[in-house]
């Protein structure tokens, strides 16, 4: 599935912390941004100084139908990560004025309507799709209850918001004064029939769905949103060569396999772009280095095999990725 894409402008940015900046974005042609739900996301995309297609998904944070922003424009939050240049671009380059093309909003992170009560879990930049849903709560008046984590309060988003909002419902956990959230205590408290939402690192991401399954809790209860882990220090740039078509393709280190074969003018499926939906998997045909899988979709024996590899997230650490594409 691609996207549907238009360009956009930064109409405004501000800094929300030492490493995070908001960006408000407006069409280029000054029409109305079409409406998106709470938990919705975008496709980002921009080229670097170096010639490089960046793409990068961050999280709308408005309300519904965007009602709690200015007409016609779009927020999203930036965290900024020294290792990742697409994170770094952004908040070296990228000043009001300045152009960007984006996708129509991306549902896969929904709230049902139809639930009771609503548990909202943030950890660090997982704020971003949580703030969204908060907000759709309180303005349906809908039960729910709220804990933010983040390292410290300094580093939290948004903090000041989430604490208006939230009321006496929200709480802000600061693991550094109170060490790692007690995610099976907190879960425990909460009504029968809740469904949690949960956005931030994989590790409390897992910790959730492991603490719910221990009291009982129905697996679709726990609804989740993963962020992709951030380029590691060690990526390198390699070539991929789609044995089918007979085309080489140079992947850079910061950039994914997807990214460069849509760079290209290529087409391959895909739709989650975190590794979860198993629509990417590619047949590897040959590598002259290690695979490294990152994707939370092919078994411990798939990826032990190296015979498949999710390319939106997965890469290799070599010179040369033989892929029958």
């Amino acid at each position: 599935m691609r996207p549907r894409l238009f360009d956009v402008h930064v109409a405004a940015l501000r800094p929300l912390t030492p490493q995070v900046n908001e960006y408000l974005l407006r069409a280029a042609d000054g029409g109305p941004l079409p409406a998106y739900e709470a938990g919705a996301h975008i496709e980002l995309h921009w080229t670097m100084p170096d010639g490089e297609p960046m793409l990068r998904h961050y999280s709308l944070i408005g309300g519904d139908a965007t009602r709690d922003d200015p007409p016609g424009v779009w927020r999203i939050a930036v965290q900024r990560e020294d290792r990742a240049r697409g994170s770094a671009d952004l908040h070296r380059r990228y000043i009001a004025g300045m152009a960007l093309t984006c996708s129509h909003p991306i549902h896969h992170f929904r709230m049902d309507r139809r639930d009771t009560h609503s548990v909202l879990i943030a950890g660090g930049i997982g704020i971003t799709p949580i703030l969204s849903m908060l907000r759709s709560v309180v303005r349906r008046g809908c039960s729910f209850d709220m804990i933010y984590t983040a390292r410290t309060a300094e580093r939290m988003a948004y903090r000041h918001e989430v604490a208006t909002l939230a009321g006496a419902r929200g709480r802000l956990h600061e693991t550094s004064t109170h060490g790692r959230l007690d995610v099976a205590g907190y879960l425990s408290t909460q009504p029968a029939g809740a469904t949690a939402y949960v956005c931030g690192p994989a590790t409390l991401t897992q910790a959730v769905k492991d603490a719910a399954a221990a009291l009982g809790w129905d697996p679709a209860r726990v609804r989740s949103e993963v962020f992709a882990a951030a380029p590691s220090v060690d990526d390198v740039a390699f070539a991929v060569e789609l044995r089918a078509s007979g085309r080489t393709l140079r992947v850079p280190a910061g950039a994914t396999i997807l990214d460069t074969l849509t760079a290209a003018g290529l087409h391959p499926l895909y739709d989650c772009r975190r590794g979860e939906c198993g629509l990417c998997p590619m047949p590897v045909v040959a590598a002259d280095g290690p695979l490294r899988h990152r994707d939370s979709y092919l078994s411990a024996d798939e990826r032990a095999a190296g015979k498949s590899l999710c390319i939106c997230v997965s890469r290799m650490q070599g010179e040369l990725l033989v892929l029958d594409a």
